[in-house]
């Protein structure tokens, strides 16, 4: 070594040196995951208790593949139980891509494994392809955060160290000097159905996969060492899964930025970013007034139908619908939008090879009513095909594809007990029968409760049941109805919990009516309400009937077809396909919301032992534009009745009276 090397090289020398070590390999012939600690330090605030004393730390983890399968887009699981918060991640990404940096590890899913996943690096192939080059056959993750534990000889080490790939079985990794290590071996069942090392089918690409949003990240054209041409297309798989005004985004994590699009275009235009930085510096002689984007995380939203022509940002295929992509059950023709962007590369990226797909992609919906979705990484796939622009008949491939699976997430089904549910449905769905006079409204605080208004929320109540209404106060905001509810307790002699219960909060609710119930069979009447301030078009519902599903016969002011999994998907036919938005009407002192209604037919003659009545004719889940609405905890009962009315009669002739004071 030079001795008159400056320290920081030689600190950085050091630093290869030990990130090229190999550690003791123990005759892995599988998958060797090592994490090792290399520093941690006393960081301010001080405090008293060890436990709550700041460090920041430094440790690596490497995957090194040492089989006879190549190991494609690998993901590494580590489980901290240190409080670590990660500040900077080299050689991966999280694998969920919504978790941006600093990210902490153990707050939101104490116990759970965080997971990284191989970037740039993405695939690990074997010992036997590549002569034991170490540079394919091993991935090094540079870890750099903040922890919370005692002082030395403590080491704050992660308690599991893990493969996320079901193929592999990982033993408990074993501490040596402040570093863990396991082998990972293939599964029985993974390694009976193992083909050679050299098979193509196996070292190439992997398989494409399904989900509720398949985001595909194809590369048309590598126009030189710097440039090139991509195309993102967004493919809704979700049966029930919609999307209003789509907002995409990712990371950048090569340096990359946009010099033009077509199709979709980027929430804020500018190039500051490149003109201060390192693609200034390198992109000397570009004009930069005619780049589109510098943002290392692009936010990319949908053109208005009226740029489809456009001759400079138009003429893409599934683009320019203001962002709406609709379940392939409502219609196939408008389940995907594609954009195209011109790419610029950095160095070292400085070949036509040398091709990345950003990483951590994002997207949400403009509607309250859209689902969450969370998206994994970016993964190599067969390249896309494509017929031939000019109608001959042969097809044109992509230069490279990615793809990126989105899942829609229940927060109501994934929080704890202890944790509010990260998205609150947006819908809700109220009871009625003919049978039993009053209207089972919909659950307290079923779409959010008013606590960041102390003086509502000290006003009423957040765990009271709500209170039983009469028909006609469906038609009523939530603060007209609750005076309706008061008078029909006095009425019906029901007991007023004192605070009264909060309203629900949502801008749609549904009503289930069971209209009759006969030998031969039964009907109901679903009826929809628009308390939002938008008109809602194309809508849909799905309406999951757990025992009578089987008998479902028709609806008549809407389309309703059975799709399989007791699952009845509704739409309405022309002249009702449009739910209008609340509106004051002249005579009535309160808004009222927009309204549709039909009918549904159901024969028990395909259901023998259905009981409407007892609660057979009730859905057990209803679904809106997407969202799953919150449901009554109860039905109607057989009790004490004092009347029977039919409610969708009382809803169309308020609706009327209305209509007659405009």
């Amino acid at each position: 070594m030079d001795p008159f090397l400056p320290c920081s090289a030689v600190f950085l020398l050091l630093l290869a040196h030990h990130a090229l070590a190999q550690p003791p390999d123990d005759g892995c012939n599988g998958i060797l995951l090592t994490y090792t600690l290399q520093a941690r330090d006393k960081i301010r605030p001080f405090v008293l208790a060890p436990d709550s004393q700041p460090y920041s730390f430094r440790a690596n983890a490497t995957v090194r593949n040492s089989g006879t399968r190549p190991l494609r887009s690998w993901a590494l699981l580590l489980t901290f139980v240190h409080g670590e918060i990660l500040v900077s991640v080299d050689g991966a990404v999280l694998t969920s891509g919504g978790d941006n940096l600093p990210y902490n590890t153990t707050a939101a899913d104490a116990g759970n494994a965080t997971s990284f996943t191989g970037y740039p690096q993405t695939d690990l192939l074997t010992p036997i392809a590549t002569a034991g080059d170490i540079t394919k056959i091993q991935a090094t993750v540079n870890l750099v955060g903040t922890l919370f534990a005692g002082p030395d000889p403590f080491e704050p080490l992660p308690t599991t160290l893990s493969l996320d790939d079901p193929s592999y079985a990982c033993p408990p990794a074993t501490n040596v000097s402040r570093s863990l290590s396991t082998c990972c071996m293939l599964t029985p069942a993974a390694a009976a159905g193992n083909a050679s090392a050299t098979d193509p089918a196996t070292t190439t690409f992997l398989p494409r996969r399904t989900g509720d949003l398949v985001i595909t990240y194809d590369v048309l054209q590598s126009y030189d060492d710097t440039t090139y041409l991509a195309l993102v297309t967004l493919d809704n798989g979700a049966p029930l899964g919609r999307l209003d005004g789509w907002q995409l985004s990712w990371a950048w994590e090569r340096r990359e930025f946009i010099k033009s699009m077509r199709g979709a275009y980027p929430k804020e235009v500018g190039a500051a970013a490149c003109l201060y930085g390192a693609q200034g510096q390198y992109y000397k002689d570009l004009d930069f007034s005619k780049v589109l984007n510098c943002e290392r995380t692009p936010v990319v939203v949908d053109l208005p139908p009226s740029r489809a022509n456009d001759a400079d940002i138009g003429r893409i295929n599934h683009c320019c619908r203001n962002g709406t992509i609709l379940p392939k059950s409502m219609d196939v023709a408008q389940s995907k939008s594609a954009f195209q962007m011109e790419v610029y590369k950095m160095p070292p990226d400085l070949n036509r090879t040398k091709l990345y797909p950003p990483a951590s992609f994002q997207v949400h919906g403009a509607s309250p009513l859209n689902p969450d979705y969370k998206c994994g990484q970016p993964i190599p796939v067969s390249p896309s095909e494509f017929p031939d622009p000019s109608g001959l008949a042969s097809t044109t491939v992509a230069v490279a594809t990615w793809q990126v699976v989105c899942n829609i997430t229940t927060g109501t089904e994934t929080a704890r007990p202890s944790q509010a549910p990260s998205k609150l449905p947006s819908c809700c769905v109220s009871f009625s029968s003919f049978y039993n006079e009053s209207v089972i409204p919909c659950r307290t605080c079923a779409c959010g409760c008013p606590a960041t208004q102390p003086a509502v929320s000290a006003s009423c109540s957040t765990t009271a049941p709500s209170m039983l209404l009469p028909p006609y106060a469906l038609l009523m905001p939530f603060d007209r109805r609750a005076k309706e509810a008061l008078s029909w307790a006095d009425q019906k002699h029901l007991s007023v919990p004192n605070p009264m219960p909060c309203g629900d909060s949502c801008g749609v609710s549904i009503n289930w009516h069971v209209a009759t119930d006969f030998t031969g069979g039964w009907s109901a009447r679903l009826t929809l309400f628009n308390w939002g301030d938008m008109d809602m078009q194309e809508w849909f519902t799905a309406i999951v009937m757990d025992k009578a599903y089987d008998g479902f016969e028709q609806a008549y002011s809407f389309n309703a077809t059975a799709v399989g999994n007791s699952t009845i998907f509704i739409k309405g036919r022309e002249g009702f396909n449009f739910l209008l938005r609340e509106t004051n009407m002249s005579g009535v002192d309160y808004p009222v919301p927009g309204k549709l209604q039909s009918v549904l037919s159901f024969t028990k003659k395909t259901t023998p032992g259905i009981d409407v009545v007892a609660g057979d004719g009730f859905p057990s889940k209803v679904f809106f534009n997407g969202d799953e609405c919150a449901m009554p905890l109860r039905i109607p009962s057989q009790g004490a009745n004092t009347g029977v009315i039919l409610i969708p009669m009382l809803l169309c002739l308020v609706a009327s009276t209305l209509l007659l004071l405009l």
